[in-house]
């Protein structure tokens, strides 16, 4: 027994033997295994933190060409400072002118100001600038059509070259400089912003056209009170300087209230004395003074304009009321004395957009001006050719007597227009035109045959591009 037992416990240590060499043979094979695969992510890792290295150096150079960018950004000047744009040649027929073709940088030096020959076919560069103040300056050149050309009745450049100081309150801002007037629902802008401000239209109400200053040259205050946003000047109205012997500026306002985020009020007026450009007319005979006792003295001015707007989805309404006088700048006097002008007016305007690029636009527009023969801001009448126009009828915009007829009775206006516009792309709008215009009197004069009617058609296409 005792040898027996020895010799199968042997046997079986042999028989097992083979069992076990496998089973440990396996076991090498899968730790080589494991081993290559530690490797090979150990290789991947080394070559992810050399990735890693790279890329933070790129981005710290970056980081560095980025600083060194905005320093010299920062050093000319160009922090908060931004430039914008647009052009918008324009072709317009005149029934009444007898002509058709482009308008585009004409100016109104050459041409003169008129509800055919508007604040459009213009170019325009606008620079903005704020310090890290606050202080923001604000410059827009429109060569011989901005609000200076049309002030001056001179080719020049400005629209506006204004500055805006904070008092303290970011809300509160002393303004100065030349501002373009602020009255009314119409902007110069031919582009609609997101705001809804700017022209729908190519020309511009009546309103817009005889009833409101161009610019203001002062100093006033901006502030927020309950609600309200008001703009007051002190300023020279339509002038950048005084002429001799003429001390009282205006006192220019602006009241802006939102009603909600689709609709808004605001209301705007003058009270003081402006240029009068019927005091400083001369015999065209003799060339001596009409009314020396008048000659270069601004005379009283009143006006007073409330708007209003509502927008809201594909529709838009804006609508503005108008009142104003001019102490003597009547088209007509009496025993030779100048009288005053006077005027009230309305313009109401409606635009759908058919499609998120499609719109259409309708304005109507009504100016009653008969006391005195007529008369309005800055247009006192045509002393041109006095022999064949002894009514001083202004025959090219229908404003004043008829020619022929009671030279107290001035001629009431009216104009209706419709537009389309087309938004090609983000900065490029097609814009279409028909506009009748209506005078109670005989007062447009017809370029082909010299007649005078009571009606002139104008037809208006432009492309507006801003950037």
């Amino acid at each position: 027994m005792k040898i027996w037992q020895p010799t199968l416990l042997a046997l079986s240590l042999l028989a097992a033997f083979p069992a076990l060499a496998q089973s440990n043979g396996d076991l090498q094979k899968e730790l080589q295994a494991l081993k290559q695969k530690t490797t090979e992510l150990e290789q991947r890792l080394q070559a992810l933190d050399a990735q890693s290295g790279e890329q933070k150096q790129e981005l710290s150079r970056v980081a560095v060409k980025a600083e060194a960018l905005e320093d010299g950004r920062d050093a000319m000047g160009f922090k908060l400072f931004k430039i914008s744009g647009y052009m918008d040649p324009s072709f317009i027929s005149s029934r009444a002118r007898n002509t058709a073709g482009f308008q585009f940088l004409n100016g109104v030096g050459d041409d003169g100001y008129a509800f055919d020959n508007s604040s459009f076919g213009v170019l325009a560069l606008d620079l903005l600038k704020e310090t890290d103040s606050g202080t923001k300056f604000h410059v827009t050149l429109i060569p011989s059509r901005g609000s200076e050309s049309i002030a001056t009745g001179a080719n020049r450049l400005l629209q506006e070259a204004s500055v805006a100081v904070p008092l303290g309150d970011p809300t509160t801002l002393l303004l100065a400089g030349m501002l373009p007037d602020w009255s009314g629902y119409e902007m110069v802008q031919p582009m609609p912003s997101a705001a809804g401000t700017g022209n729908k239209l190519i020309t511009h109400n009546l309103l817009y056209d005889f009833t409101l200053p161009a610019s203001y040259t002062g100093a006033g205050v901006q502030f927020t009170v309950e609600g309200w946003t008001v703009k007051t000047l002190l300023a020279n109205m339509n002038a950048s300087k005084r002429t001799a012997g003429n001390k009282t500026p205006v006192f220019a306002y602006r009241a802006d209230y939102a009603i909600s985020e689709y609709a808004g009020v605001g209301f705007a007026g003058v009270i003081g004395k402006a240029a009068n450009f019927r005091a400083t007319e001369t015999d065209t005979t003799t060339g001596t003074l009409l009314y020396p006792d008048d000659q270069g003295k601004d005379t009283a001015v009143h006006l007073f304009e409330v708007d209003g707007f509502y927008t809201r989805g594909d529709l838009t309404l804006q609508g503005q009321l108008s009142i104003g006088s001019q102490k003597k700048a009547a088209i007509t006097a009496a025993s030779g004395q100048l009288r005053d002008a006077s005027w009230r007016g309305a313009s109401a305007l409606a635009a759908y957009k058919f499609t998120p690029r499609v719109e259409g636009s309708v304005r109507l527009d009504y100016l009653n001006n008969r006391k005195n023969g007529g008369g309005l801001l800055g247009y006192t009448g045509d002393t041109s050719d006095l022999q064949n126009n002894p009514n001083r009828t202004d025959r090219h915009n229908g404003i004043g007597p008829d020619p022929q007829g009671d030279p107290e009775v001035g001629a009431n206006r009216s104009a209706l227009a419709f537009g389309g516009s087309y938004q090609l792309d983000a900065s490029t709008l097609l814009k279409v035109e028909y506009r009748i215009d209506r005078a109670t009197l005989p007062v447009f004069q017809y370029a082909e045959d010299g007649v005078y009617r009571k009606t002139n058609q104008l037809f208006g296409a432009a492309v507006v591009v801003s950037f």
